[in-house]
């Protein structure tokens, strides 16, 4: 029995102590349990803050359901990168845009958009170290308008061709700014730091067959980008300025009446890019009803010249034939080359001719309706692609190893050829530069940007000079004959 008892003795001070340690972790487990309670309240509302201040500083991202990758994130292939990086990502051109202002940056921004001549206009130019944006831009300043550029930079073709445009344009003091259309609080902050009367609006994803690899890329440009661009101007600029925009020729699509006039269908686009072309159109339509903006829409025909695209054939082919690769044709394909300082002339026209928008959604009461016009820029004269190749050969001073096929189902069409009566008559529009004058600039700038030998190319365009004047009494004897 004492045994017992004390057996007994010892179960209950080991309960005794046990109770202890169990209350002990007891009150222990409770008081993790607060901690994690808290740290977890904590972690909640740290998190909800970001996600406020993301919403805050990034609106635009949030109704995306894609990614865009940057053109530097990715060099793991080619075609990775084409695919992944040909667009700037969102997220970092919009995040740039914290690092915009400042003393100093306002008065840089107010200075390059202030015009330089009495009655001179101030114009945003997007997409202003594309080809098209940076001529526009130089000829805009060369008269005395105050023009103040943005340009993403995307590597769809080599930005180091664009960051030379933009340092032309530094040259002649016109700021491009590193930033994306679809990043609204910058361009609602240029519209509070600037006045600006007019905006051309010539950023866009381009390219035809690309658009098979990368569509999303089209619809964020030339769809979102659109968006956002006619959003700021309608609710935030005032006043609210006039806007002249790129739409293309390739709405025309599968049309088959020629020449391609604006009154003809435009329903039937034969590629993505075309299509958000025609959307854009649409789109600008809606803008221009409801918010009464001034909205001039430009279907360019096919631009080649100094500075160019090196995506377009006449680039790439110029490329081919000096390093003596091959080339593909398209077989019977005829387009109608327009060059770039024709184009340039058709979109100070169209700026210089623009009404003025009239707010009307935002004033509550119809001051008449703005204007919404659409114009072509061609060049009128279509010419076989096999035609712009043979003027190459010659003024390069090499033949080229052709390839000719069937026109694939790859969006592109057979033919383009501009009607611009609407043009000339409502700003004048004539264009005057021959296909062989045009392709002579271009090869003049295409051998000293790239540093070629000049003497082979001198030598042919010498040669070619020899044979003009035989060639113009043929065309004079063929326009007698047929008159």
């Amino acid at each position: 029995m004492p045994t017992d008892a004390a057996a007994k003795g010892v179960k209950l001070e080991r309960y005794a102590s046990g109770g202890a340690l169990l209350l002990r972790r007891v009150a222990s487990g409770k008081f993790v349990a607060a901690s994690s309670h808290l740290l977890f309240r904590a972690t909640v509302l740290a998190t909800l803050a970001l996600v406020f201040l993301f919403a805050f500083h990034y609106p635009s991202l949030l109704s995306r359901s894609f990614s865009l990758v940057s053109a530097d994130a990715s060099s793991s292939s080619a075609t990775s990168s084409r695919l992944h990086a040909s667009h700037r990502s969102l997220l970092m051109s919009s995040s740039a845009s914290a690092t915009y202002g400042g003393e100093k940056w306002d008065k840089e921004i107010r200075r390059s958009a202030k015009p330089r001549r009495d009655g001179g206009i101030s114009v945003l130019v997007t997409g202003a170290a594309g080809f098209v944006g940076a001529h526009c831009s130089l000829a805009l300043r060369a008269r005395g308008d105050g023009v103040l550029g943005l340009d993403n930079f995307n590597s769809y073709y080599d930005p180091a061709l664009k960051r030379a445009r933009q340092r032309l344009l530094s040259d002649r003091g016109v700021v491009v700014l590193d930033a994306d259309i679809n990043d609204a609080l910058l361009l609602e902050k240029l519209f509070d730091l600037v006045p600006f009367t007019h905006v051309l609006h010539l950023a866009a994803q381009a390219g035809v067959r690309y658009a098979m690899e990368a569509p999303h890329t089209y619809v964020a440009s030339n769809v979102a980008g659109l968006v956002t661009v006619f959003e700021t101007a309608a609710k935030h600029a005032d006043p609210q300025p006039a806007i002249v925009w790129a739409s293309s020729s390739s709405v025309y699509g599968l049309n088959k009446e020629t020449p391609f006039s604006e009154d003809h269908r435009t329903d039937r686009p034969a590629s993505l890019y075309a299509a958000t072309k025609k959307a854009g159109e649409a789109i600008a339509h809606s803008y221009n009803h409801i918010y009464g903006l001034s909205i001039t829409g430009l279907r360019f025909f096919t631009v080649y010249g100094p500075w160019g695209r090196p995506d377009m054939a006449y680039f790439s082919f110029a490329r081919s034939i000096v390093a003596g690769e091959p080339i593909t044709l398209y077989a019977d394909a005829r387009r109608d080359f327009t060059y770039i300082d024709d184009v340039v002339k058709g979109c100070v026209g169209a700026l210089d001719t623009a009404a003025r928008s009239t707010g009307s959604a935002r004033s509550g009461k119809k001051t008449g309706p703005a204007p919404l016009r659409v114009y072509n820029l061609g060049n009128t004269s279509p010419v076989p692609v096999t035609r712009m190749v043979a003027i190459l050969e010659k003024l390069l001073g090499k033949k080229a190893n052709k390839r000719v096929i069937a026109m694939p189902s790859n969006g592109d069409v057979p033919f383009t050829h501009a009607n611009v009566s609407h043009a000339a008559h409502d700003f004048g529009y004539r264009p005057t530069t021959s296909l062989d004058a045009g392709l002579r600039h271009f090869v003049d700038w295409f051998v000293e940007y790239y540093k070629l030998d000049t003497k082979i190319v001198k030598a042919a365009q010498a040669a070619a000079d020899k044979k003009k004047p035989a060639t113009k009494k043929k065309a004079a004897a063929g326009k007698s004959a047929s008159s």
